[in-house]
């Protein structure tokens, strides 16, 4: 079976982030980017968690993490403190500059679900999502071993 759902993630990706920072630019929104908004997002649902969960939960490496922390620590949207527990851990903690941000955020994604599921019926979307949720558990559980 010649198939290509590879190559249409890829595409999906590219187009999907380009699209992103055209919403965030047309709303006008320049207190963060895609990479950094997917950072802000694993935050907005648990804040205070070390680099390692981070990189596990946003897919992004710890190598490329550093960096993006480094800007995201000088723009003011997150703080890092030693974890009291383990002086060997870095705990990442949002700002009230990045917690007032949600809003913008989850209005750009708002609009990039309409973007993605148009002409989607709900059956529909909720049958790709179904499928995507597989893709991804085998994607995990590849990087696993």
């Amino acid at each position: 079976m010649n198939t290509h759902g590879g190559f249409l993630i890829t595409k999906i990706k590219q187009l999907g982030d380009r699209t992103f920072e055209k919403v965030l630019s047309k709303r006008k929104i320049n207190a963060f980017n895609g990479p950094q908004g997917r950072i802000l997002y694993v935050l907005w649902q648990e804040d205070g968690i070390p680099i390692k969960t981070l990189s596990e939960n946003c897919g992004l490496a710890i190598t490329s993490l550093t960096t993006m922390l480094e800007r995201m620590d000088k723009q003011g949207l997150i703080t890092r403190m030693q974890d009291p527990k383990d002086k060997r851990k870095t705990l990442l903690y949002l700002t009230e500059t990045a917690r007032l941000l949600k809003q913008d955020y989850d209005e750009v994604s708002d609009e990039m679900e309409q973007i993605y599921y148009r002409d989607f019926s709900r059956e529909e979307i909720m049958e790709f999502e179904k499928y995507l949720d597989r893709v991804l558990k085998n994607l995990e559980r590849r990087n696993e071993s």
